[in-house]
């Protein structure tokens, strides 16, 4: 069997908003055996973009595992309520990882800047079909991150 090769599709992004995220401190569960456990509490925050504004509702939080090699697989889950007042809920996955002495600095909740790290994350909308949001439920979404003391900024890319 032969294969003839076809060029990938370039893969082109669009930003699309960024999310100021409110945290509470972490709440530490305790060595699993993937990691230590962590829970760090979502207490609001704002939506601006491009294509999306809204308000980050005091709901959900960020499950974290952080990993032996110092690296932290993430997953947080909230609900954002646009300007429009449609409610739509997201789970946004990825990975923040770094040098052992950046790493140590964000775990102390001290200000690190963000090109001495790595936070990418991939997230799944799911907002109310027939809403001004349904888009949402059909696109792919990356993101970069960046974390403060008390506040992960969190840039999202439509992928086109």
């Amino acid at each position: 069997m032969t294969i003839t090769p076809t060029p990938p599709i370039p893969l082109q992004i669009e930003f699309a908003f960024t999310a100021h995220v409110s945290v509470a401190a972490p709440i530490v569960i305790g060595q699993g055996p993937a990691g230590l456990r962590r829970f760090v509490p979502i207490t609001g925050g704002v939506v601006v973009g491009p294509l999306l504004n809204g308000q980050v509702l005091a709901t959900g939080g960020d499950s974290q595992v952080v990993r032996a090699d110092g690296a932290i697989e993430l997953e947080a889950r909230y609900l954002i309520r646009t300007d429009e007042g449609v409610q739509v809920a997201l789970v946004n996955r990825g990975l923040r990882a770094g040098p052992p002495e950046v790493m140590a600095q964000l775990m102390q909740g001290k200000r690190v800047a963000p090109s001495q790290y790595y936070f990418r994350t991939a997230a799944q909308f799911e907002a109310p079909m027939g809403s001004s949001c349904e888009w949402l439920n059909t696109t792919v979404m990356i993101a970069t991150g960046e974390r403060e003391t008390d506040l992960v900024i969190v840039h999202f890319y439509r992928v086109l």
